[in-house]
């Protein structure tokens, strides 16, 4: 948990830094995309697939430094009499580029947040990527795990893509 609240603190204070800087479509954009994963662990024993949409607003730093927050939704098709489920995450996020086109890392760290649940409401959510990236696009490769209530833990592994507007 001191880990958790560490790393909010440091993307709360880089948010902070990134107010005295002027903000253009050169440094600062918005993802929306989509992704699929298939669950692992005990997640394959209660569903079948996950489908999503994410959401990101994107602040780069330098050119090889990026952070901003983000959200969506992940849609968990139940199986063998377990209903379907959701999961909107809400986390801040990093990225490192290596190039300004080409291989990137990341994470996300936040919480997600359950629907469709008895009795769960969520719990710590972490989403480390890698992928490639243009000024348009990226393409990735993720595996995300919510650590719920309960020791109700959701682990999926899938590839997204997201578009990157400009503003």
């Amino acid at each position: 948990m001191k880990k958790f609240i560490l790393v909010l603190s440091l993307v709360a204070v880089s948010f902070t830094q990134a107010q005295e800087l002027k903000i253009t479509p050169e440094n600062s954009w918005f993802k929306a995309g989509v992704n699929v994963g298939m669950p692992i662990g005990d997640t394959a024993d209660i569903t079948s697939l996950t489908v999503g949409g994410d959401f990101r607003g994107q602040y780069l730093v330098n050119p090889s430094f990026g952070i901003g927050i983000a959200s969506g939704y992940n849609h968990f098709f139940g199986k063998d009499d377990v209903k379907d489920f959701g999961l909107i995450p809400l986390a801040g996020f990093v990225r490192y580029y290596f190039q300004p086109k080409g291989l990137f890392l990341g994470t996300d760290l936040g919480y997600g947040f359950l629907t469709n649940t008895d009795g769960n409401s969520g719990g710590m959510y972490i989403n480390p990527q890698i992928g490639y990236h243009n000024e348009k696009w990226n393409i990735y490769g993720f595996y995300q795990h919510t650590f719920a209530q309960n020791n109700f833990d959701l682990q999926v592994v899938g590839i997204g893509a997201t578009y990157n507007i400009m503003f």
